[in-house]
C-alpha cells in the first residue's frame, strides 16, 4: 500500500528482529565464492533518518536499534558477542558505517545492509512503487552497478524476475506493510509463484504479530501451499493483550541453510531480553504441514 510509511517505525524491536534474520541468511551464501542473487521486493527508502518528524514521533528506535547500538560500551556487549559473534558484529559495523563514531542518527534499512554485504559478483534487484522511498533509492544506490531499481509492485515483478538466467542461488526478502488483512494470504499465493520457477532459493517473510491474530491467515496459508522446509522465528517484547497493538515480529524462512535454527535459537534469546527485559522471548520451530499452524 503507497499510504504506508517506514519512517514511523524506522529501527523498532521489528527491524532489529528481521535485518538480524536476515544477516544469519547472508552469511550462509557468503560461504561460498559463487554469486548470489538478493530481491528486496519491498525495499523502503534504504535507510532513514531518525530525527525526522516521522522517526521522532512515537520514538519507537529508542527500544530497537538504540538499544543494540549501545551494546558497543553496554555490560552486556560481552555476552551479546559471546551469543554470535559474527551476526552481531556485521550487524554492528552496518550501523556504523552510515553514522559517526558517538552518534547514532541514520538506521539503515535492508537494502543498505545488503548493499554492505554484497560481494562483486553477487546481484540485488530492490522493488519498490512509492514515489518518495523510490526518490530515495535512487539517491543512495543508482551508482552501484551490482544493485537494479524497479518501480514496480511485487506481485507483478517478482515472478518476472526469477529465476535468474546466471546465478542460481539466492534469497527473497518479503515485508510487506500489511494493511489490508487479504495480504498475509496474499503474500503466500506470491510465494508459491515464486517458489514454483525458484523452488532452491531462500525465500524470508517478515510478519507483524498483533493481538487481533491475523498470523494464523499466514499459517494456514503455507500450510496449504504444499512447501516444506519451514522455519518460523518469533520475538516479542510484551504480552498479548487487547490494544497494546504490536507485541512482537515473526519471520518465516522457506529453505533455511544448514544450522539456522541453532543460530537464530542462541542469538535471538539474549536479543529478545536485551531489547525488553523480563518480558522479551524467543521461539523457534519448523512448520508442520500435518500440524498446521503448530
Amino acid at each position: 500500500m503507497l499510504s504506508y510509511q517506514h519512517d514511523y517505525h524506522s529501527g523498532n524491536f521489528a527491524d532489529i528482529h528481521k535485518h538480524l534474520t536476515l544477516r544469519v541468511l547472508f552469511e550462509s551464501l557468503l560461504k561460498k565464492d559463487k554469486p548470489f542473487y538478493y530481491i528486496d521486493c519491498h525495499a523502503g527508502s534504504g535507510q532513514y533518518d531518525l530525527q525526522t518528524d516521522k522517526s521522532t514521533k512515537n520514538k519507537e528506535y529508542a527500544s530497537g536499534i538504540a538499544r543494540i547500538w549501545e551494546t558497543m560500551t553496554h555490560p552486556m556487549a560481552s555476552k551479546l558477542e559471546t551469543t554470535n559473534e559474527s551476526v552481531l558484529e556485521a550487524y554492528i559495523k552496518a550501523i556504523s558505517t552510515i553514522n559517526t563514531k558517538n552518534q547514532l542518527r541514520y538506521c539503515p534499512g535492508s537494502p543498505c545492509l545488503a548493499q554492505q554485504w554484497l560481494r562483486n559478483q553477487d546481484k540485488a534487484h530492490f522493488l519498490e512503487l512509492h514515489p518518495q522511498a523510490l526518490k530515495s533509492l535512487r539517491r543512495h544506490f543508482k551508482n552501484d552497478s551490482r544493485i537494479s531499481l524497479h518501480a514496480r509492485d511485487c506481485y507483478e515483478g517478482l515472478p518476472a524476475l526469477v529465476p535468474p538466467a546466471n546465478i542460481k542461488r539466492g534469497m527473497i526478502l518479503l515485508d510487506p506493510s500489511y494493511e489490508q488483512k487479504d495480504e498475509y494470504s496474499r503474500i503466500v499465493s506470491l510465494l508459491v509463484k515464486a517458489y514454483n520457477k525458484w523452488p532452491t532459493a531462500i525465500y524470508a517473510i517478515w510478519y507483524p504479530l498483533l493481538p487481533e491474530n491475523r498470523d494464523q491467515y499466514l499459517m494456514r496459508a503455507l500450510t496449504k501451499s504444499g512447501i516444506d522446509n519451514i522455519l518460523i522465528s518469533e520475538l516479542t517484547v510484551a504480552q498479548n493483550n487487547e490494544g497494546a497493538g504490536l507485541y512482537g515480529s515473526g519471520m518465516v524462512i522457506v529453505n533455511p541453510p544448514w544450522l539456522t535454527d541453532k543460530t537464530l535459537s542462541q542469538l535471538m534469546p539474549t536479543i529478545a531480553e536485551l531489547l525488553s527485559p523480563s518480558l522479551g522471548e524467543s521461539v523457534i520451530r519448523y512448520h508442520s504441514r500435518s500440524q498446521g499452524a503448530s
